[in-house]
């Protein structure tokens, strides 16, 4: 096959990272001569990029597959290949079930090119080891989002922290940092192509360490980015409780372009659960983090992730989580029902005992609850000035453009002959919802 004619389609699955990943392996196929489509039927090679930390998604992917099976049979001519989380603790299921061609981890996409000729030949591949080191530093991602108002910037990989739930650290091995010198030199670039936002991405994106000719820890890189790209607004996700230090407040505190929106698991609002979790902190402690927070950064907004229908959670221990979520007044949340996840601690040594029915109550009295706070929180607003970067067009209607504040909220309002999308608008705040805002320009 001549592969300066073969086109590769890449269907993601998952997190922000798994997204930058697929920039990544977008820009190593061009580089070795492939082409992108979006048209699955011209495709040589057709990619799913996976998840695996819910249930449900890799159902989807597993639909997804047989649907490509299907297609093969109807004699289109493509490898099935299958990249990220997945691949690591179902290697042997993609292959004798659902009969992939190809199974890359998340640490060998620089080997991508040279893996298709094999599977081109008829054998099946498999590459999944991690590697201590692969980072990616000096590929630097070709944009395949639509959205050219902000982008992701992948600062470091991997996680340390085994919480019991998790697959991430057996997925995507140890952390390891980017130097700093391939991210500035990244973010550079993408304010060179008119980008007006990054997203720095990690799976713990504040225990960022980097030891080169001087040691780089968060705060001093989010720093080094405000001061060297002044015109670039800073967002980052997602950040570990035990790694949110007041020196890290501080930093976002200085800068304004530094957005002022902290998203801060706390998963539950249980102690007990929390040990069990393998989180690192406690119930007060967590709260006074928060507390920091608001101290030194007082317009902020702070959003979380919950997890309901952990092994052993009491409805007492499910209170706790719906009393904490009360008292910190999250803006947002991303709410789950616990899924046990083969292979992590969680699944081998405790019993997933709570009743799916019990799951589901507690999960929909989570979300019930937040919707609620999350309108009073937005309701703050009205009346207020803020600033939005306008991002693009509502859904609803070409008349009506939304932008992000730098808390992270997004705001509606009418266009008009002034504002483009990637400028910056002062809106007067005047309805709110539970998920967005509304209002007018003011000149």
């Amino acid at each position: 096959m001549d592969k300066t004619k073969s086109k590769i389609f890449i269907e993601t699955y998952g997190c922000q990272m798994n997204s930058s990943d697929s920039e990544i392996i977008t820009t190593i196929m061009q580089i070795n001569g492939y082409e992108s489509t979006e048209n699955i039927l011209k495709a040589n090679i057709i990619l799913i990029n996976t998840c695996s930390i819910r249930k449900n998604v890799e159902q989807k992917i597993f639909s997804r597959l047989q649907y490509y099976q299907s297609l093969k049979k109807k004699k289109y001519q493509f490898i099935i290949g299958v990249v990220g989380c997945i691949t690591q603790k179902m290697k042997e299921i993609l292959v004798q079930k659902h009969n992939v061609d190809l199974i890359v981890g998340p640490d060998s996409y620089l080997k991508l090119p040279y893996l298709i000729k094999i599977a081109e030949k008829g054998k099946k591949v498999i590459s999944t080891n991690l590697s201590p080191n692969k980072i990616y530093e000096n590929v630097i991602p070709f944009k395949t989002s639509k959205n050219k108002i902000s982008s992701f910037v992948s600062i470091m990989r991997g996680c340390n922290n085994f919480c019991s739930y998790c697959i991430v650290p057996y997925t995507r091995g140890k952390e390891k940092s980017r130097t700093l010198k391939s991210i500035i030199n990244e973010i550079k670039i993408l304010q060179k192509l008119g980008y007006k936002e990054i997203i720095l991405l990690g799976q713990n994106v504040n225990s960022y360490f980097h030891k080169n000719e001087i040691i780089t820890d968060f705060p001093h890189l989010l720093e080094l980015i405000a001061t060297t790209t002044p015109e670039i607004r800073i967002r980052f996700t997602t950040s570990h409780p035990k790694d949110m230090s007041d020196e890290i407040l501080k930093i976002i505190a200085k800068y304004n372009n530094i957005c002022k929106h902290i998203h801060l698991p706390v998963q539950s609002g249980s102690s007990k659960i929390l040990k069990a979790m393998n989180r690192k902190y406690t119930r007060e402690w967590y709260l006074e983090r928060i507390k920091a927070i608001r101290k030194i950064i007082p317009e902020v907004s702070i959003s979380t992730d919950l997890l309901c229908g952990f092994p052993d959670e009491t409805e007492t221990d499910h209170k706790k989580t719906l009393s904490l979520m009360r008292e910190v007044c999250f803006d947002s949340a991303f709410m789950f029902k616990y899924s046990e996840r083969p292979g992590t601690y969680a699944a081998q040594y405790l019993s997933d005992n709570i009743p799916e029915k019990t799951k589901i109550k507690r999960l929909n009295e989570i979300i019930s609850l937040q919707l609620k706070i999350s309108l009073l929180r937005n309701k703050e607003y009205i009346g207020k000035i803020m600033e939005v970067l306008i991002e693009g067009f509502s859904k609803r209607s070409k008349e009506q453009l939304l932008g992000r504040t730098s808390q992270n909220k997004i705001v509606f309002f009418k266009k008009n002959n002034f504002h483009q999308i990637g400028d910056k608008a002062l809106i007067k705040i005047k309805k709110a919802s539970f998920t967005s805002l509304f209002g007018d320009s003011i000149m």
